[in-house]
């Protein structure tokens, strides 16, 4: 059976059929402009809303949530109409609009050793409509405290170009019929080339961000499994690619870890990678946040600020990145969704 949010146009006037050509038009609006449950469109006869609503039901089922941050910050936990691994999403509020971060798929294959997520493994892609309910519940959760929801971040859990089909489904979707324009829109990837090519010949300008945490190869094999696949070079002529087609400042996400990656020598190569882009790469540095699987510490909030300073002399745009719901293991890298993760060492190696 379709899912509500996975259903086309097409689809739900095929449920229609008999009704007046402008039910169409008021399901659409209802969904995607009031954020609506089927039962709450009005502008619907009783008897359609209860057909559109046993006809395509929800494909998440909310099953906890957890507030951070004096109720700015909520995860919310899901449980998928397969009964499959289950998935979270992190809503943020500011002071005048919110940004959700939404997962792409149940678990991850990535296997970055410092990530909750990759440590408990991978299950399957999300839909293009599990996607976009993440984002319908945090725009209805958004209005209930007159905020707007002003961004989406791919950052969830999963690789989002690892799911690029359904993933950018659900941006034409988000653009099309939410109406959040590409630039509140940011894709994030560890380093798939290949999504990447294939993003930057898609027609929408949407924000990319590589997870990248080391500058050198012999490094980021071990942080990050997937660049022994496409090394650092390899991933930098992407996002030179990127840039040329699309015109949009790349960001570098960098997620501190204590000796390992914040020394004056990875502050210099991570400054030669953002001068071979031009507009110069944003780096956001990301203090790592604790997860059960991964022994090393992240660096303290002194050498996270002297890091960021040696990263502006060498002229380098930085973002220290607050930490958000690290108390609900709400933050980057920490959403497992309560699956076990394995405990492994630096190098990613279960022990």
């Amino acid at each position: 059976m379709t899912s509500l949010y996975d259903a086309s146009r097409e689809d739900i006037a095929g449920l229609l059929s008999g009704q007046p050509a402008f039910r169409l038009k008021q399901v659409w609006e209802g969904l995607y402009t009031q954020f609506a449950e089927p039962s709450q469109i009005l502008t619907l006869p009783g008897t359609v809303r209860e057909e559109l609503a046993h006809g395509f039901p929800n494909s998440l089922n909310l099953t906890t949530a957890s507030v951070s941050d004096k109720g700015d910050t909520i995860k919310f936990l899901w449980s998928l109409a397969d009964g499959g691994h289950p998935i979270e999403t992190v809503l943020m509020h500011y002071k005048e609009r919110a940004t959700v971060c939404v997962s792409t798929q149940a678990g991850c294959a990535m296997a970055c050793g410092f990530c909750a997520t990759g440590q408990a493994g991978f299950t399957r892609h999300l839909s293009v409509g599990e996607i976009v309910e993440q984002v319908v519940y945090a725009a209805r959760e958004s209005a209930k405290r007159k905020q707007r929801l002003a961004n989406v971040v791919f950052m969830g859990m999963g690789e989002p170009l690892a799911n690029e089909e359904a993933v950018w489904g659900a941006v034409e979707r988000i653009h099309g019929d939410i109406g959040l324009s590409a630039r509140h829109l940011t894709i994030s990837t560890v380093g798939i080339v290949p999504g990447i090519r294939k993003l930057a010949s898609r027609p929408l300008p949407v924000n990319l961000a590589v997870s990248l945490h080391a500058a050198r190869d012999v490094l980021r094999d071990e942080l990050v499994p997937i660049n022994k696949r496409y090394p650092i070079n390899e991933l930098m002529q992407a996002c030179r690619d990127y840039l040329d087609n699309k015109n949009r400042r790349i960001s570098f996400e960098w997620a501190m870890i204590d000796g390992i990656n914040d020394q004056p020598r990875d502050a210099r190569e991570l400054a030669q990678l953002c001068g071979q882009l031009t507009p110069s790469a944003h780096v956001n540095l990301i203090p790592l946040n604790p997860t059960p699987g991964w022994p090393t510490k992240g660096t303290s909030a002194a050498g996270v600020r002297a890091f960021a300073q040696q990263l502006e002399d060498l002229g380098v745009n930085v973002t220290v990145r607050r930490n958000r719901g690290t108390d609900i293991d709400a933050a980057c890298g920490q959403l497992a969704a309560g699956q076990p993760v394995r405990l492994t060492n630096r190098r990613g190696i279960e022990e």
